[in-house]
């Protein structure tokens, strides 16, 4: 299985793709923040936030959105919600934008 998967249709003229989907592998209370390196195929993205309460989900998103430089609202996470082992969704970036995180 690839890295990302490219889901995407265009939105216009000249506009990123819609989207890509790429799986992550989450480490809550990390010492920093950061993004990378892969770890079995998943791009692995250490948050300071713990898991509980959707703080750690909060943080990926955050952190994610800040990279790629998209909003917020256009990081989503479409599988694995309670689980280290994630599936996210990002609207208006291309998969090579994705592969350059890690």
């Amino acid at each position: 299985m690839g890295l990302a998967r490219g889901n995407a249709c265009a939105r216009g003229p000249g506009h990123p793709t819609g989207g890509v989907t790429f799986e992550i592998l989450v480490q809550p209370r990390a010492s920093r923040a950061k993004i990378g390196p892969r770890h079995d195929g998943r791009i692995k993205v250490a948050v300071t936030s713990p898991p509980v309460d959707g703080e750690a989900n909060a943080a990926v998103i955050e952190l994610l959105a800040e990279a790629l430089g998209v909003p917020r609202r256009d990081v989503s996470v479409v599988a694995g919600e309670s689980s280290r082992r994630k599936t996210i969704r990002v609207t208006g970036v291309t998969r090579e934008q994705v592969d350059q995180l890690a």
